[in-house]
């Protein structure tokens, strides 16, 4: 492992989330889609396990296997759900799904693929009337700050939220309904970030001081500019 990555997994290992979120948002999606009660569902690039409780919560009598390629992350997963039968982790790759599912969940990590890229490989792990959920950076102006563009450079397939339809419609997908991801989502991701900052910070240098500037700086322009990017949250399905 680099220097770099290092000190990333320094700072993100054992936090709640990877990635803004709420129950709210999986409780939305699975109210916008007629799903089986013994539902079969993908949480897929689950990081430490965020999302599991809450797609549990919604589908009771449904079954989740979350997979993530980052063993620390799955290993936490697993620690949290290691007493409940209903759900499978798995250390494996998101764009290899096997299995088939009614549901496939996936929090913040679509951009790895591509939107188009995603869906269309996994539409053969989709059962009839089957939906993929997924969270995906986008633009909310027209005219986005320096600041702005400069955070979100180093993805430029970042789009608006008709781009985001564009390329759903791509893979030969249909979006059914869509929600802005909220504040407080975000603020679940980035409060115990910037704790685990305060903790790191005396004696920091290097790589970790590095990742503890880029990280502080990624917050705080979020702060400030809110009102100009944010997550949407799609549901999808097949044509």
């Amino acid at each position: 492992m680099t220097d770099d990555m290092t000190a990333f997994f320094t700072l993100h290992r054992d936090l709640p989330r990877e990635g803004p979120g709420e129950p709210a948002d999986v409780a939305w999606a699975v109210e916008q889609v007629d799903l089986p009660a013994r539902a079969e569902i993908a949480d897929v690039a689950c990081g430490p396990g965020s999302d599991i409780g809450a797609l549990r919560a919604a589908l009771p009598q449904g079954h989740v296997t979350a997979l993530d390629k980052t063993a620390h992350f799955v290993d936490t997963a697993r620690g949290r759900f290691v007493a409940d039968a209903n759900v499978t982790l798995l250390r494996a790759d998101m764009a290899v799904i096997a299995n088939e599912y009614d549901l496939i969940w996936c929090a913040g990590a679509v951009y790895f693929l591509g939107v188009t890229e995603a869906l269309t490989r996994w539409r053969k792990s989709l059962r009839e009337g089957g939906v993929v959920a997924f969270s995906e950076p986008c633009w909310l102006t027209d005219d986005p700050s320096e600041a702005a563009r400069a955070q979100w450079a180093e993805y430029p397939a970042m789009s608006d939220g008709a781009g985001i339809a564009e390329r759903v419609e791509a893979a030969g997908y249909e979006v059914l309904a869509t929600r802005l991801l909220s504040d407080a989502a975000w603020e679940n991701y980035y409060a115990p970030l910037e704790a685990r900052i305060e903790r790191l910070r005396p004696g920091a240098e290097g790589p970790l001081a590095e990742v503890l500037d880029a990280t502080e700086a990624e917050i705080a322009c979020w702060r400030e500019h809110r009102d100009e990017f944010g997550y949407l949250l799609t549901v999808a399905g097949p044509k």
